[in-house]
């Protein structure tokens, strides 16, 4: 679906356009088109292809809409496939958006996310003196967007593991909190899937051999650069605290069976005290001391309960009970 197609010259906006003329203003000096889709089909691709003379490969990649973060060149032309993420609730879902760039275009195509870029367009369009850089800073201006919103995804995630970490203590709690770790660890593991290779793709972009198309604007992309790694640099230290957590976590689990053991084992100690007095006064023998005590019932039950108290009392302030 075509969500926004306009053409732009020295940093201003011309008119929205038709796809049908998209390559007439291609034509005209220092201008150049920028197309938004939602969700393309095939037949819009290509159609895309067509006008902008995109790589074969990269309207292949940009049709499965599954692909790892990257940026390709292809001639004077960029391909750059980026995950959109976000919360959905308590769950982190993944869109993707695919941009290609050229000397005089601005191609995105998103998938699988409701969120657009209208806001970049509006911001774009507010500042023409940087918009004159074209099509490479409407690429800078994207990447940056896509970069700023996994910012609000760190913070919820972090929110997160803070709320597990008070509840890591709590009696009978720690299960629980082992699953809950899990979840968070898959979420961030999904934020660093999307972060990460984007790293080392944005650091082609400012320094050695940068892109013709991104030549007027390398000191921009080092500003996504620098974001990208203080992203990368909190979610690896959410999956140490995170890997800290589940260890403590099983320590705790190994700490209350421990508990449960050495309360069974101060009951089962008790038991087996009453158990002894009782098997040796219920033999079946004739000539036996205490055998015919007018008071031996008693006194029998009352040294057990005698025994019995001692030693739970010994029990109770070793902290077995």
């Amino acid at each position: 679906m075509l969500i926004n197609c306009v053409a732009y010259q020295e940093g201003k906006k011309l008119k929205d356009i038709t796809i049908e003329e998209i390559s007439d203003y291609l034509l005209i000096p220092n201008c150049f088109v920028w197309v938004a889709l939602l969700d393309a089909e095939l037949a819009e691709l290509e159609k895309m292809r067509e006008e902008f003379d995109l790589h074969p490969l990269a309207v292949e990649d940009a049709w499965n809409s599954h692909q790892r973060p990257k940026i390709e060149e292809y001639g004077d032309s960029l391909f750059a496939a980026m995950h959109l993420v976000k919360m959905d609730g308590d769950d982190v879902t993944v869109g993707e958006v695919d941009v290609f760039v050229g000397l005089n275009f601005v191609l995105s195509v998103r998938n699988r996310n409701n969120d657009g870029f209208l806001g970049v367009r509006a911001r774009c369009e507010r500042e023409p003196h940087l918009l004159s850089h074209g099509a490479g800073f409407v690429f800078y201006a994207l990447m940056d967007a896509v970069v700023d919103r996994y910012f609000p995804v760190l913070d919820a995630l972090e929110s997160e593991l803070e709320d597990i970490e008070e509840q890591i203590f709590i009696k009978g709690s720690a299960r629980s909190n082992i699953e809950r770790l899990y979840e968070l660890k898959r979420k961030v593991t999904t934020l660093k899937h999307a972060v990460a290779p984007l790293i080392e793709e944005t650091s082609k972009l400012h320094r050695g051999r940068v892109p013709t198309v991104c030549a007027n604007t390398r000191e921009y992309f080092r500003d996504v650069y620098d974001h990208l790694n203080r992203i990368h640099a909190s979610i690896e230290n959410m999956r140490e605290t995170i890997g800290t957590a589940i260890q403590v976590n099983l320590s705790m689990v190994t700490i209350e069976e421990s508990e449960v053991t050495k309360r069974l084992a101060a009951w089962a100690g008790i038991f087996a005290v009453a158990t002894a007095f009782v098997g040796i006064w219920g033999m079946n023998f004739d000539v036996m001391p205490e055998l015919r005590m007018k008071y031996g019932y008693p006194a029998a039950l009352t040294a057990i309960a005698l025994v019995c108290g001692i030693l739970y009392r010994r029990f109770k302030k070793a902290g077995w009970l």
